[in-house]
């Protein structure tokens, strides 16, 4: 289930738009309204029997051979059924990753502008005069959205305006949530970060020092890197604060999936314990030669994410997941490692936190870091679904 759905755009072609936020296929589908639900039964199981009695009920017509056809030949050649062709084109793009020798700013022209004197101004508009020559004193990190820059300049803006410039030379620690990745593992890559501003150098020094004391915990060369938005749009910051040549150790942090579902630590699983433990280590080792920035969302609310009902920015039910939001930004202002998981874990994470992966893996491996909360906004991302997201600094 790592395609993305939605309604269609296109008042002339209502529907489900249905697209592959892996990049595998760069195809874009639209599946007609009366032919959504025959998507039930791409489900590993049912059989084309059950897909041509369905078409039948549907149209009311026994001649459904040729528009089963169209259905299947639409989905396997735009690469959305787990067959050879989904296959071949899922080999074909890892195995250009693995090549590349930068990582492309995949989201340069979408999220924000591909031009560099453009996004140059855009940002300008937005951060110019907040960064000061202040001492940084005992900050160590911040926190900010992940969330399109336009719909969370305000925290983008709270949060990178609280570094200071004598920061130029740390190496920045991006811990991103990965969207795509395999829960329970931490996503590296050596490679340098290319955007519009220039390149970011990715220090391999600590990949490899990483990787190899966090075994199977880690996946090297990480093709969600390639797509995943969580740690790009931080390095575009970034750059933009301290020059284009910044250095960066970028980590994907999955989903804590069995700890939410079953209880428990994260670290109770292996792969997370090795991880943690290298991260911490390393943390350790490294001190004031590192800082951290956290690429995070909160919670994610409405028909969007799976909830039954709408939801509008801080309106009815939104009311009280600001109050649960808070209750877990609490936690996280404490350096309370366990009273923040057990938060999250609570009603199997109803709130769909996105970031809390990335918050947890900052906690444990800087143990003693104390927060503050410098923003935090709901987000109609659509007309019927919300996202939560804050600005936090951290210090020791």
């Amino acid at each position: 289930m790592d395609l993305d759905f939605g309604p269609s755009p296109l008042t002339d072609r209502p529907g489900l738009l249905i697209r592959d936020p892996l990049r595998y296929s760069d195809t874009t589908l639209i599946i007609p309204p009366r032919l959504v639900e025959c998507l039930q039964l791409f489900d590993g199981n049912s059989t084309d029997l059950d897909l041509r009695e369905a078409l039948v009920r549907i149209t009311g017509d026994l001649q459904v051979g040729d528009l089963q056809r169209q259905l299947l030949s639409a989905l396997s050649e735009a690469g959305f059924l787990e067959d050879d062709n989904y296959r071949r084109l899922k080999e074909e793009q890892q195995a250009r990753f693995a090549t590349l020798p930068v990582r492309e700013a995949v989201h340069a022209g979408g999220a924000y502008p591909a031009d560099k004197v453009e996004l140059f101004t855009t940002l300008a508009t937005w951060m110019d005069g907040l960064v000061s020559d202040a001492p940084a004193d005992s900050l160590i990190g911040i926190a900010a959205p992940h969330v399109s820059p336009d719909g969370g300049v305000a925290c983008y803006r709270a949060a990178y305006g609280a570094l200071r410039r004598e920061l130029w030379n740390r190496v920045f620690v991006v811990l991103g949530t990965s969207h795509y990745g395999r829960p329970e593992r931490f996503g590296l890559t050596r490679k340098p970060f290319a955007t519009p501003l220039g390149t970011a150098e990715t220090d391999c020094a600590l990949v490899e020092r990483l990787a190899g004391a966090a075994g199977e915990g880690a996946v090297l060369e990480d093709y969600c890197h390639a797509v995943e938005h969580s740690i790009e749009f931080q390095v575009v910051f970034l750059q933009h604060i301290f020059g284009p040549g910044i250095r960066i150790l970028p980590i994907l942090c999955g989903a804590f999936v069995k700890s939410i579902q079953n209880g428990g630590l994260p670290e109770d699983d292996e792969n997370v314990r090795r991880f943690l433990g290298a991260l911490g280590d390393l943390a350790a080792r490294e001190g004031n030669r590192l800082f951290w920035v956290l690429g995070v969302d909160m919670a994610h609310v409405g028909r969007r994410y799976g909830d039954p009902f709408p939801a509008a920015a801080e309106e009815g039910h939104m009311v009280r997941v600001r109050e649960l939001d808070h209750a877990r930004i609490d936690c996280l202002v404490r350096g309370d490692a366990d009273a923040f998981w057990a938060a999250v874990r609570e009603n199997h994470d109803e709130l769909k936190w996105c970031g809390s992966s990335a918050f947890y893996t900052f906690l444990r491996a800087v143990p003693g870091a104390k927060g503050e909360l410098l923003n935090y906004k709901q987000w109609n991302i659509d007309r019927e679904s919300v996202v939560t997201f804050g600005a936090l600094s951290f210090r020791n």
